[in-house]
């Protein structure tokens, strides 16, 4: 009896999880083909170099960011290497915390632009930029300049240092470029964040590059894509001054679709490593919890195949109505997922199940069906081994499983949410996902050099620097030579090296340190390390130091206080001033430094 009804669910599902595996194999063997007969190949640097730089205006829309956003602004300005660039980041009225920390951003970096939208929210992440896009008009009115190009980031992404170039050199033939996105790599055992490393990193390789090659619509990703300002303007004057359209839950999905009937020209870049040996693309976690990974792929299913569909149809070219299929079969495929899990369970409790009893066409389906999963899992393990290595793609099969779960139960979700909108008459809510940023040691690779942060932001140029790097003598840093001649004062050297160290640095007012807080290290410590502790809070035990910290200094403190301890920078000159009224600090005394002391 058990053996009946496992049939009976087996078979169908087996075909259609043929038809889907045929329908992935043609993707293969376009991929393969093109691979073959185009393959692809980096932009050398006189390719990158002999592309005259448009400007470009970043946007980054933001709600309730006030704990990453500083962060991601400090690192990605630190670390582009490009000559014209403003990041324009919108904030809401109800969402001080935000404003506040763009705006303590806007005051050290004169590349980023506060963007208010005039109304609270949370809207739409489409909503924000579109306001985003108008702060940018206001903004060439005022200072004169035109952005030639806008391209859209998230909070939380770690901008590739070559991506503006590259994305300027491949606007030279399109009007929509879209570079890849990949999930930063975390423990093996973290298997929901994995399940994006594995999805991305074989989407990104095969079906966003074959898409490009047959002229299909590319969707965008919502983060690394530019768009031309013609593009842009063309999507204003045919929808209404709405550039992202503010009740798409995929607002990037629609902008792809729709710029491809508009005629643009659309290019994926595949994913292929720059100068530097890095994979040329946008990074960025994405959520490492279960549930909170099925809330954003509720919303991704949600806003791709079903209210796209609703707006858009099956269109009349095929080739986009092939990719809306594959966009769209998620609807069948993702439960049925959860079905293949459940069957494969049954079969191995069940006593009175043999294959060999099975007449021979059913074990021949349940063969080809198992040829093709087989298949399907080596072709993803080797587009992970290739980006995240050998361990991360031997764990590709169970994040399969795991991946199951997930994207069933979210469609399951979409389908009831979407269905139950529908029928009250109700519009779709946006639900922002919760962002995190890497640690400061996982970003410092990416930085640039000291001198390229004071020519971007405008503090020198670039004459004198290559002035000073030829004079300033071999045991001379370049900082310190720069204060001596006066090119700089030491606050501007220690901004400019905060942006590259990912340290906060301290400004010139009032810094009031009291007794116990000045005593939470020892004075030898003080002493021989250089660091000097000025406060204690809810972040944990804040250290001032004139040099970036060296790793072991980390292990040295963890020695003294239990404390999350927050490196600060100071000018050496403060430094020094504070450093002798702490060592000397009288037992009962407090400490107040004024500026300039």
């Amino acid at each position: 009896m058990a053996t009946s009804w496992i049939v009976a669910i087996s078979v169908p599902v087996a075909v259609y999880l043929i038809l889907s595996g045929i329908d992935d194999l043609v993707v293969d063997f376009l991929w393969w083909w093109h691979s073959i007969v185009h393959p692809a190949c980096a932009p050398s640097s006189e390719d990158l170099d002999r592309t005259a730089p448009r400007r470009i205006a970043i946007f980054v829309p933001l709600w309730h960011e006030h704990q990453v956003i500083e962060q991601m602004l400090s690192h990605n300005l630190a670390a582009i290497e490009y000559p014209c660039y403003t990041i324009f980041a919108g904030v809401y009225p109800n969402d001080p915390a935000t404003r506040e920390a763009v705006e303590r951003a806007a005051a050290r970096m004169p590349d980023v632009r506060v963007c208010p939208v005039p109304h609270p929210g949370p809207t739409s992440k489409a909503d924000c930029l579109n306001w985003i896009y108008q702060q940018m008009l206001v903004d060439e009115e005022q200072s004169g300049v035109r952005y030639e190009l806008v391209i859209t980031h998230d909070a939380e992404d770690i901008i590739h240092p070559q991506a503006l170039r590259w994305i300027n050199f491949y606007m030279n033939d399109a009007d929509f470029v879209q570079i890849p996105v990949l999930a930063l790599k975390t423990p093996l055992l973290a298997l929901t964040h994995g399940i994006y490393c594995d999805e991305f990193a074989e989407m990104h390789t095969r079906d966003l590059s074959v898409r490009s090659a047959m002229g299909a619509f590319v969707p965008s990703a919502g983060v690394g894509t530019g768009y031309s300002r013609r593009a842009l303007e063309a999507l204003a004057e045919h929808d209404s001054n709405q550039i992202f359209i503010p009740g798409a839950l995929t607002e990037d999905y629609e902008n792809g679709l729709r710029l491809h009937h508009l005629g643009f020209r659309q290019k994926f870049v595949p994913i292929l490593k720059s100068a530097n040996g890095s994979f040329l693309a946008t990074r960025e976690y994405f959520p490492q919890s279960f549930w909170s990974s099925v809330r954003q792929r509720t919303r991704w299913v949600t806003g791709i195949a079903l209210q796209s569909w609703a707006r858009n149809g099956w269109c009349n070219d095929w080739k986009t109505r092939y990719w809306l299929w594959r966009d769209r079969k998620g609807l069948i495929g993702s439960p049925l997922g959860l079905v293949t899990n459940a069957l494969f369970i049954a079969i191995c409790c069940s006593k009175n199940w043999s294959g060999t009893s099975l007449p021979v066409s059913l074990r021949a389906l349940f063969a080809a069906t198992a040829a093709l999963g087989v298949y399907r899992i080596m072709f993803r393990m080797g587009c992970v081994m290739r980006v995240y290595g050998g361990s991360m793609a031997a764990m590709a099969p169970v994040r399969i499983v795991w991946g199951n779960w997930i994207n069933g139960l979210a469609t399951i979700q979409a389908v009831g949410s979407y269905v139950s909108a529908r029928v009250r008459g109700q519009a779709l809510s946006w639900r922002k996902t919760a962002h995190e940023y890497p640690s400061r040691a996982a970003l410092l690779g990416q930085s640039l050099r000291l001198g390229e942060i004071l020519v971007q932001n405008r503090l020198l140029d670039r004459q004198t620097i290559e002035y000073a790097l030829a004079n300033k003598g071999e045991f001379l840093r370049l900082g310190e030579y720069l204060v001596r001649t006066g090119a700089i004062t030491e606050q501007q050297m220690y901004e400019a090296l905060g942006l590259q160290q990912q340290l906060p640095v301290i400004g010139a007012g009032p810094l009031s340190i009291p007794r116990k807080v000045a005593r939470a290290l020892p004075i030898h410590f003080i002493r021989d390390w250089k660091v000097i502790p000025f406060a204690i809070d809810n972040q944990g035990l804040h250290v001032c130091t004139p040099e970036p910290p060296p790793h072991q200094l980390h292990s040295q403190l963890a020695r003294h206080t239990r404390l999350p301890v927050r490196f600060h920078l100071m000018p050496t000159s403060r430094f020094e001033a504070l450093s002798a009224e702490v060592l000397d600090l009288r037992p009962l005394a407090g400490l107040s430094l004024a500026a300039g002391d």
